[in-house]
């Protein structure tokens, strides 16, 4: 396996309405492939769609992304149960990449969604935090973040929206929003 790479693994939490939070996970996923770290993205929610950074993030060495979703959004509460199925098997997929020690830097991309629509449970993933290999940095970005599981991160930013072209009726743009 190798020796890990980072002797001390963080927990980051991007949360917050604004836009960013998945573009700051991804840069960060291109900062540390730079410097030789394993990465594993995985994405709650956003399978099925087609967004400019999937195009390009399986091409960067030592990066492995894994998108899990309908290609739909989900707003139903209780939500349908194909959704709640993807998501489970998207949490397992973490657990086990997880755990195996084997990735430097491990993104739960929208994991704070899928939280918020109760398609796996913060318990669930304050034991996967209180569990990870001290090595393992670990982000959970999306909306909503639960205030435990904000509690239970080291670096917390939120984004913030102050003004957004959308207000102004404009869609969003491939290249820039997608």
């Amino acid at each position: 396996m190798g020796k890990p790479q980072l002797e001390k693994g963080l927990v980051q939490v991007y949360t917050g309405d604004g836009k960013g939070k998945t573009t700051a996970a991804f840069g960060l996923a291109l900062r540390a492939a730079g410097r030789g770290l394993k990465v594993y993205i995985i994405q709650f929610i956003k399978g099925g769609f087609d967004y400019g950074e999937l195009h390009i993030i399986e091409k960067v060495p030592n990066v492995t992304l894994k998108a899990f979703g309908r290609g739909q959004f989900v707003t139903q509460i209780p939500p349908p149960e194909e959704d709640v199925k993807l998501a489970k098997e998207a949490f397992q997929l973490a657990k086990k990449v997880i755990g195996s020690g084997k990735y430097d830097l491990v993104i739960l991309d929208e994991v704070n969604v899928a939280l918020s629509l109760r398609l796996i449970s913060t318990q669930q993933v304050l034991n996967l935090i209180k569990n990870k290999p001290s090595h393992v940095e670990l982000v959970l970005t999306g909306r909503y973040a639960p205030p435990e599981i904000i509690e239970a991160a080291d670096l917390v930013t939120e984004m913030r929206e102050v003004k957004h072209p959308f207000r102004k009726g404009i869609s969003p743009r491939e290249g820039i929003e997608h």
